[in-house]
């Protein structure tokens, strides 16, 4: 590639819970590397996965979703997606198509406008077969004269409709300079962190109402075997002891699944056999442990209020 100009650079993924940020990193790179759930603000930490088109190494930054936060962890959370936003070069910022102009995308507007020109913003139409053509440009139309974005794309991040479209502008519009990170890694999270996010994923999807806010998992012990496996050993903290019985299911069925299930997509990711082992442990004031944050990748700091 001596004789090919590259491009690089960081692209922020801003916009609400639930907006299909996730859906579309994983589109992007062409794997799974953010968690996926019909649940709303399912994540916590910054996570880089990365693309490579052409010439270009694309690295996408997939921020929380941002909205009112009540809690500590809430306000670390803003603050990430904010932090991401402000260290990029490009950002996207993805409105659902049925949803359009909502009073927490207005916010977001306003948030970016604070911000200033130094990071050009391109409005991403996410979930555009909800919807019908003439609603698409009513939208496109409003949302421009809201806010001056660089460009407007119209996709679907599930079906992978427009990314083709999406991915060749990034892949321009990047600064020249090398690539930031060897050519077949597609993610920046530690191996243990991608880990415990699969798992709270599996948690995430089997339990309901509040809960999955409640609890978070971290890979507590990685041992390398000489058979080319991988023991992996796992504690789900959970903030109050009513929760514990709820995760570990009667008889332990809840707790079983989500390891087989974690388990299975491990192996998938990482290519060979994984061990894995669950605990659940009560910690009732973990949400105000800077540890637990360090774990997620969040500034504990950032959720002084």
């Amino acid at each position: 590639m001596t004789d090919i100009t590259t491009r690089a650079g960081f692209v922020a993924l801003i916009g609400e819970p639930n907006a299909g940020k996730s859906t579309l990193l994983n589109q992007m790179v062409g794997a799974k590397v953010s968690i996926v759930t019909h649940k709303v603000q399912t994540t916590r930490a910054r996570i880089r996965g990365i693309a490579v088109h052409e010439a270009s190494q694309i690295v996408f930054v997939d921020t929380p979703g941002i909205f009112r936060p009540r809690r500590r962890l809430d306000r670390s959370m803003v603050a990430a997606a904010w932090g991401g936003a402000s260290d990029a070069d490009l950002i996207l910022l993805l409105i659902e198509a049925h949803r359009g102009l909502t009073e927490g995308v207005q916010a977001i507007i306003d948030q970016l406008k604070q911000l200033g020109q130094n990071v050009p913003v391109a409005l991403v139409i996410n979930k555009i077969d909800r919807v019908k053509a003439e609603v698409l440009l009513a939208l496109s139309q409003k949302m421009n004269e809201a806010f001056p974005f660089v460009r407007t794309f119209m996709i679907s991040a599930e079906k992978g409709y427009g990314c083709g479209d999406l991915r060749d502008w990034l892949a321009g519009a990047l600064p020249e300079g090398p690539w930031l990170y060897p050519e077949d890694q597609i993610a920046d999270l530690p191996m243990r962190m991608i880990a415990a996010e699969i798992t709270r994923e599996k948690l995430t999807l089997r339990l309901h109402e509040e809960i999955p806010y409640q609890l978070t998992v971290e890979t507590e012990a990685w041992e390398e075997k000489t058979d080319g496996s991988a023991r992996v050993e796992q504690v789900v903290y959970v903030a109050r002891p009513g929760h514990k019985g709820i995760v570990l299911g009667r008889g332990g069925e809840t707790i079983k699944a989500v390891g087989q299930a974690a388990r299975a997509e491990l192996e998938e990711f990482m290519g060979r056999r994984v061990h894995l082992f669950l605990q659940v442990r009560v910690r009732e004031n973990w949400l105000n442990e800077a540890e637990r944050y360090d774990e997620m990748g969040l500034n504990f700091k950032d959720g002084d209020g």
